[in-house]
């Protein structure tokens, strides 16, 4: 069993806050962290609505349900039962203690009218993504926080490490304690049509979801690409207006997440599109039919599953790191673009490009550099992620880097 880098911060919450909420994507290691790693350190109560007995009792009577439990309670997929949160929020209004409810959801709360109404006020929300590089390693990452600590760096080199399997592979922990892509792709065969078949089904109460899992390929196929929904409107030969509840969907179970524009105004047109990211590259190459046997011969695919794999890596670090930053894209009119601007509470931004090429010429940093130029004391740092393995200085506070210095760091 893997360490997760969020047990502390759930610990915390969980010392000041009536209900922590821990959300994310089915099989990414949810109840793993609550029954296992906070239930055993808390001395909680564990209840799973998977279990039928436990949901119809809970659907049965919620109140008395709740009552039923001496001390706090920590409850798995409470999604299964919405009728549970009026009787959280009654229970909670009565008795404010700190970590009396732990909740674990494979639905966004924030999009669940009963969640959100209910516990709004009184409850802190903690998404839960895959296993991370560092996970994997047993090494706590920090590039976020280095990044954005403005220290020195001079140049210097890394070994050089293995990435397809890495981005094939993704992280969700069955699929990764899976041997060969046959039992891979079995798993992940399985796990979308559950997903479609079931959480979604139940989520949103409508027959006919027969597109989805063409949609997911579809995102699948332009990851790291604008959101065009008249394109994917036509490719798939739905209505727009269905077309947007389906993606809905998708982002609320969270397969899929958009990644808003950069909006500040420098004086040049700016694309306001957001785009588009899987939250797993294991599953973005499975329906793409990728495996590491195909790798080298994927050609340009391989540029834009390596910028899924970076988002998702920020993304898992976002949500540990001690510096509190939003994750945008920058892109003008004229097609300069930046692939991830980090921007912090301060307004402070770290630059991070992604390029899948051992080597690095003075174009390919030309748009962070320029970007820097115009923000002048906001811009931190830039990097441009590469899949060499020397660390190049290209301007005082503008690198190349290893892709790996994701999870093994960076030595100042």
């Amino acid at each position: 069993m893997h360490a997760r880098f969020l047990f502390e911060r759930t610990l915390a919450a969980l010392d000041d806050t009536p209900v922590v909420f821990v959300q994310g994507a089915r099989q990414c290691g949810k109840s793993t962290l609550v029954e296992s790693m906070l239930v055993p350190e808390r001395g909680s109560h564990y209840a799973t609505l998977d279990d039928p007995t436990t949901l119809n009792a809970a659907r049965n009577d919620p109140s008395g349900f709740l009552d039923g439990f001496d001390g706090d309670l920590a409850i798995d997929e409470v999604q299964a039962c919405p009728e549970l949160f009026p009787a959280i929020k009654l229970s909670v209004d009565r008795d404010r203690r700190a970590g009396r409810f732990l909740l674990t959801g494979s639905t966004n709360a924030l999009v669940v009218p009963e969640m959100a109404r209910a516990l709004v006020g009184r409850v802190e929300l903690i998404t839960l993504r895959g296993l991370s590089q560092g996970e994997l390693e047993g090494r706590r990452e920090d590039f976020v926080d280095w990044a954005f600590s403005g220290s020195r760096l001079e140049a210097t080199r890394d070994d050089p490490v293995e990435l397809a399997a890495r981005i094939v592979s993704g992280g969700y922990p069955e699929v990764l304690a899976r041997r060969g892509s046959e039992r891979r792709a079995a798993w992940f065969d399985s796990y979308v049509a559950t997903i479609v078949q079931r959480d979604i089904r139940d989520l949103a109460r409508i027959e006919g979801l027969d597109q989805l899992p063409n949609l997911l390929r579809l995102c699948a196929a332009r990851t790291g690409s604008i959101v065009n929904l008249t394109e994917l409107s036509r490719s798939l030969g739905l209505p727009q207006t269905t077309l947007k509840r389906y993606f809905a969907l998708i982002e609320t179970v969270f397969l899929v997440q958009r990644v808003p524009a950069w909006s500040a105004n420098l004086g040049k047109r700016l694309v306001r599109s957001p785009k588009l990211y899987l939250l797993d590259t294991g599953l973005a190459c499975h329906l793409q039919g990728m495996t590491t046997d195909t790798w080298k011969q994927s050609g340009a695919r391989r540029g834009p599953l390596l910028e899924n794999f970076v988002f998702a890596e920020l993304d898992k670090q976002l949500g540990w790191s001690r510096t509190r930053a939003r994750i945008h894209h920058y892109r003008t009119h004229g097609g300069e673009e930046v692939d991830f601007l980090l921007e912090d509470s301060r307004g402070r931004i770290v630059a991070v490009e992604v390029k899948a090429s051992s080597s690095l010429a003075g174009s390919d940093v030309a748009p962070i550099t320029r970007l820097a130029s115009e923000l002048g004391p906001r811009f931190v740092r830039g990097v441009a992620l590469y899949t060499g393995s020397e660390i190049v200085p290209f301007a005082r506070n503008v690198h190349a880097l290893p892709v790996s210095a994701l999870w093994r760091g960076v030595e100042p």
